[in-house]
């Protein structure tokens, strides 16, 4: 949804725990992370704020947030 924050503790809250725990023990996934999450501030910011910005940027940028999370719910499954 417009100007809503999809972090992934929101995303997926019976993960919470582990997601915690692949942060500090994990390094690709703490770096997936953290792109996602910067990447997801950079969104929100845009669309908060009215920045403007063409069509094909800002699905881009979707896009791309949505490659990551997908990356990451693998990664949390094969985990699980």
């Amino acid at each position: 949804m417009f100007g809503e924050r999809h972090d992934l503790h929101h995303e997926f809250p019976e993960h919470a725990e582990l997601i915690h725990r692949l942060l500090g023990s994990d390094q690709e996934f703490a770096a997936l992370y953290k792109e996602y999450d910067n990447l997801d501030a950079e969104i929100l910011d845009l669309e908060q704020k009215g920045e403007p910005v063409t069509d094909e940027v800002a699905e881009g940028m979707k896009y791309r947030r949505l490659q990551l999370k997908d990356k990451l719910y693998a990664m949390l499954q094969a985990n699980s």
